[in-house]
């Protein structure tokens, strides 16, 4: 079997390429510089304004991560959970009463998952939680490690009758281990 690009097809395929290119290289040397410019500043600006259009209509991380939590909000199935533990950002261990990540498990169908999701952005939502908590998980179940604990409009966190009718721009003091 000959290599691939020594078969039929590509070799008329290059000669083609090469004949078009060969043609224009021909017409182009009988025109004015300045239609030659004009016509290259065109296509560059062309190519740019297609590059700045692709680049800018892509969505930031935290617009995907909103639109996940509103799919999983809209759609997704409810199982129960825990929470296992508060972190920071950076990884250490939380004593806020508002953290920055989450992390919980929850058992479907004899496989447990373990997750942590960052509510970072959503700190009225976590107000009153505690470690060791039985939750409420929302999760895909196309894919089950896909999974929210809270959203803007969701929450799955059982909130103690105490904390739920507090204002949440009073400070209170909180245990990492209990409430």
């Amino acid at each position: 079997m000959k290599p691939i690009l020594q078969q039929p097809i590509f070799q008329q395929a290059a000669s083609l390429t090469h004949g078009l290119t060969g043609r224009l290289i021909q017409v182009m040397r009988h025109q004015d510089p300045r239609i030659v410019g004009g016509v290259g500043a065109a296509a560059a600006l062309a190519a740019g304004g297609l590059w700045f259009y692709v680049t800018a209509r892509r969505p930031s991380a935290e617009q995907i991560e909103r639109r996940r939590r509103e799919q999983l909000t809209l759609t997704g199935r409810i199982t129960d959970g825990v929470i296992l533990d508060a972190r920071t950002l950076s990884n250490e261990d939380s004593i806020s009463p508002t953290p920055e990540v989450l992390v919980y498990s929850y058992s479907l169908g004899g496989l447990t998952y373990h997750c942590a999701q960052d509510v970072s952005n959503l700190p009225d939502q976590v107000l009153g939680f505690r470690i060791d908590q039985p939750v409420q998980v929302r999760y895909d179940p196309r894919n089950p490690g896909n999974s929210i604990l809270v959203s803007e409009t969701w929450s799955g966190l059982w909130l103690r009758r105490e904390e739920a009718g507090r204002d949440p721009g009073q400070r209170r003091s909180h245990s990492a281990v209990g409430g």
